[in-house]
């Protein structure tokens, strides 16, 4: 860049694989003061150094000292460190030639491929290098990393010289497809392996099976899948950590002492915890406890919490991992399934505070958790010994927690996830280093040494799984032993959080199935929840007032049957009685007291007897309404098809009038339609038996607050085919029903002495059917009503039989009381002059009326003859004033005098009414 004559900057060169972009100006111009210009890259490249230049007043570009390069940009994968730090040197965007440094956050460490020598003090062999893959599980949803601090606090503990060699980042965060990729890398890459760490279960799942291609020995400090403990899927897999499957026993011990039988599991989806869950399913199977609910989630809680609160789950077992389960109390919270009523039982390796670190993924609040976690129950394997015992380390357990407190530099170890972890993983590398340790002999004696392994020398492999095999040794986690599964037993701890912290309140021995409980547990209500909500049954019984007041009304209506029976029975002997049929009207009575009768089995339940009385109260309703309604209705039916059958046909009417009615063919109609009903009733007494039935209804809710629902129940009279039976009866009798409505409706205008209150039977017909077709169906809707079904059925009984005795008995007591007619036959026909029959009382009658009509029409026509016999006179007077003289023409002698039409006293009465005369009106 140089001077120019005029004021301004000479045009520059770009830098390589990169251009200059001008605003609105040529290249050949001289750019003035204050021009800006921008470097631009090609490709995938960035400027490194100034990116804007801008033309000075004397003729130079700003920043002249300082470079612009275009370089290729590199990956952003390697900036970042999930609890570390990368530091780019020199600063900006990574791009070629930048160097970035790593550093860790306390306990997270960088996982390398360390080289190991290996030395101990008893053996004078030279040191031995190998090499041990141990990847990490970088995330914060599994934090078993974080517990791997103990590898490194003193490497003198296991008198190992470390040489670390960095070879490769693994931020596997428990991703299965990840791990495996670079397992595969790792192993198609100098130097050889030996021996694999896996930390997480679904890592350690693929690489366990794997392995076993390769002739690895698989060891791990943070896995409990119970999956792992097939020896024929990983056959050389061990682990410090116990299975998961070791929750179980305890779980299932403390069900049993808070006496709950029915349980609900919420499980995340992957194989550790579904694995898990099954063994559940199968202890609880064995000691005799349900699980009722079994929910299921991928990555959202939402809908499987929703289910295990509609489903009334109470005690709740949660497997899934630390970030899912704050995914889950958030949704616990929203949904209320929390506080007095539920217990929760979650995994106990989560951070002490794992429900107070703040989630992008949930919308609570801190607060929100706290409650709703609240009283939680966790097992967690002991990973410390409780005993001040030196191991194998020359340490305590109590002196491996400060020292690794003193590496956490004051952090609160509640922030740090896998903290209790830490001795599985300090035990392992011990289990580790004397296995191998073990196998140098061995080795020796087939002339062979660890630095012979390659992926294809299987007697190496067999001789360390041997020596992990036998190992026993006393760690820091307690006594290190693996079983045939190469599985570690440990006790458990019970643990409980109370007030926002936990605390331990019993431990179990599932070996010795022995539980040491410290009494400490703490509950929101008086005690250990339901297991489920409690159901009171709660029958629903009759209302007694309604019971009470129709039965006083049957009472009477029965009391009033003896009376119309008892006077039907005395005045047997008067003819008026006697045209009546008594036998049947006695019948009526009878079956109406019987119906009446049948009201007071309708009211009672399992308020007055017990349920196996209940069968015998059923009975007793079947026949009494059955039977009652035959002699009652069948009585009635009775006569008015016998009316109607002599006394309907027109052309036969006047010859069946003079047959006389036998009373054998009634009561044979009669004990027919008794028969059919008989016969029916003890066909479904035989065949299908009436029982007692339970209906339940919707639960409900009481209106104090207590953790109960009432389960509403209301016994019933049924059979087995109750439909069918009842579809038979009310078929024949609502066709009696409908059939006598019609044979009443035909013989309304028949009149006969033979029955002589057939009209009074038809109106009791009408009123009967009418009352019957409507009840029947009504309380078949309203049979879940025990109130409004006892209300129908039992007052169209008592107002058909009402109606039924009043309309029979009733007008027959005021004519015998009002005329006297009980006394006798002769002194009713001496007082009354007429026949005492109901026949000629009729034609009285008819006769009176036509009286009545015969002396109104002779006293229109005598007004009539009148007026016409006026008029007469008048024409006469003036025919008589035009012809004074000589016209003495005579009338016709029928007017001349009105006195030879009627008499003198023209005047008529009932005795002077002759049928001689009565043509003569009408001519």
């Amino acid at each position: 860049c140089s001077s120019s004559l005029f004021l301004g900057c000479a045009i520059i060169r770009p830098p390589r694989d990169g251009g200059i972009r001008y605003r609105g100006l040529t290249q050949e111009q001289i750019l003035p003061v204050d021009y800006e210009i921008e470097y631009i890259c090609r490709g995938n490249r960035v400027i490194v150094g100034p990116k804007v230049r801008k033309c000075l007043p004397d003729g130079t570009w700003t920043d002249m000292t300082l470079n612009s390069t275009c370089l290729l940009l590199c990956a952003r994968v390697w900036t970042s460190l999930e609890n570390g730090r990368v530091t780019a040197k020199p600063p900006g965007p990574p791009v070629e030639g930048t160097v970035l440094h790593y550093s860790c956050a306390f306990l997270s460490f960088i996982s390398s491929v360390f080289s190991f020598l290996f030395t101990a003090p008893s053996t004078p062999h030279a040191p031995v290098s190998l090499t041990l893959i141990c990847p990490f599980p970088l995330s914060l949803s599994f934090n078993h990393l974080k517990s791997f601090l103990p590898l490194i606090i003193d490497p003198s503990h296991l008198f190992i010289r470390p040489s670390i060699k960095p070879v490769v980042i693994l931020s596997l965060q428990c991703d299965p497809g990840e791990a495996t990729k670079l397992l595969y890398d790792l192993l198609y890459t100098e130097p050889i392996k030996i021996v694999l760490m896996p930390g997480c279960s679904g890592v350690s799942t693929l690489v366990a099976e794997a392995a076993r291609m390769w002739n690895l020995i698989v060891l791990s400090y943070g896995s409990s899948s119970p999956a792992l403990s097939n020896r024929q899927r990983f056959p050389t897999f061990f682990r410090t950590h116990p299975s998961a499957t070791l929750h179980n026993p305890t779980r299932v011990r403390l069900f049993q002492k808070w006496k709950w039988t029915r349980i609900a599991t919420i499980q995340q989806t992957t194989e550790v915890f579904t694995s898990t869950l099954d063994d559940l399913e199968q202890r609880t199977k064995e000691a005799g406890i349900e699980i009722s609910v079994r929910q299921s989630f991928l990555t959202d809680p939402a809908v499987a919490v929703k289910n295990l609160k509609r489903q009334d789950a109470r005690i709740i077992v949660g497997l899934f991992y630390e970030t899912e389960a704050r995914k889950v109390f958030c949704e616990v919270f929203k949904e209320k399934l929390y506080g007095k009523k539920y217990v929760w039982f979650l995994i106990g390796w989560y951070a002490d505070n794992w429900f107070k670190i703040k989630d992008p993924a949930i919308n609570c609040t801190v607060e929100n958790m706290t409650e709703a976690v609240e009283g939680h129950v966790t097992t967690e394997i002991v990973m410390l010994n409780p005993e001040t015992v030196r191991g194998v380390s020359n340490m305590t357990s109590q002196e491996f927690i400060a020292a690794l407190m003193s590496r956490l530099g004051g952090k609160n170890p509640e922030d740090t996830g896998g903290f209790q972890e830490a001795p599985l993983a300090y035990d392992a590398v011990w289990a580790l280093a004397l296995a191998l340790n073990k196998t140098v002999a061995p080795l020796k004696a087939k002339g062979r040494r660890l630095e012979d392994f390659n992926y294809n020398n299987h007697d190496i492999t067999s001789e360390i799984y041997r020596a992990l095999n036998t190992s026993s040794f006393e760690g820091v986690s307690g006594q290190v032993v693996f079983d045939a599964q190469g599985s570690r037993m440990a006790m458990t701890l019970i643990e409980q959080l109370q007030g926002g912290s936990y605390k331990k309140i019993g431990y179990y021995d599932s070996s010795q199935k022995n539980l040491s409980w410290f009494g400490n547990d703490v509950w929101i209500g008086a005690g250990p929840p339901a297991d489920r909500t409690v159901v009171i049954e709660e029958y629903r019984f009759l209302s007694q007032k309604l019971f009470a007041a129709v039965s006083v009304f049957a009472g009477l209506g029965i009391l009033f049957g003896i009376v119309c029976l008892t006077f039907n029975i005395y005045n047997g002997n008067v003819r008026y009685i006697q045209n009546s049929q008594p036998y049947l009207n006695n019948m009526t009575a009878v079956g109406c007291m019987m119906a009446l009768a049948a009201v007071f089995p309708l009211g009672i339940d399992g308020h007055h007897v017990h349920r196996s009385q209940f069968p015998v109260v059923c009975q007793f309703r079947l026949w009494l309404l059955g039977l009652g309604f035959s002699l009652a209705y069948g009585s009635m039916f009775t006569k008015i098809w016998w009316v109607h059958t002599l006394f309907t046909k027109k052309d036969e009417k006047k010859e069946k009038k003079k047959q006389h009615l036998e009373p054998w063919k009634l009561y044979a109609t009669v004990g027919v339609l008794l028969a059919i009903d008989f016969l029916s009733l003890m066909i479904w007494q035989i065949v299908d038996p009436l029982h007692v039935t339970v209906e339940k209804f919707t639960k409900e809710a009481p209106k104090e607050d207590l953790d109960v629902l009432i389960q509403p129940l209301l016994e019933h009279c049924s059979s087995e085919k109750m439909n069918t039976w009842l579809g038979v009866v009310y078929g024949y009798k609502g066709l009696l029903l409908l059939l006598g409505i019609f044979l009443a409706y035909e013989t309304k205008s028949v009149s006969t002495e033979k029955i002589n209150d057939h009209r009074a039977v038809g109106m009791a017909i009408y009123n009967v059917a009418v009352l019957c077709l409507i009840t029947a169906p009504v309380t078949m809707i309203l049979s879940s009503q025990q109130d409004a079904s006892f209300a129908f059925a039992a007052l169209a009984v008592v107002f058909s039989a009402y109606i039924t005795l009043v309309v029979l008995f009733v007008p027959k007591m005021r004519r015998l009381i009002t005329r006297g007619e009980w006394q006798s036959e002769q002194q009713d026909t001496l007082k009354t002059g007429s026949s005492t029959n109901n026949n000629d009382e009729e034609k009285s009658r008819q006769l009176e009326r036509e009286n009545r009509e015969l002396q109104k029409i002779i006293q229109e026509k005598e007004e009539r003859v009148s007026a016409l016999r006026n008029q007469l006179a008048e024409r006469q007077a003036l025919r008589n004033r035009r012809r004074p003289s000589s016209d003495n023409h005579a009338l016709p002698p029928s007017f001349s005098n009105s006195s030879s039409l009627y008499p003198a006293d023209s005047k008529m009465n009932r005795n002077h009414c002759h049928n001689s005369q009565i043509p003569l009106l009408y001519k």
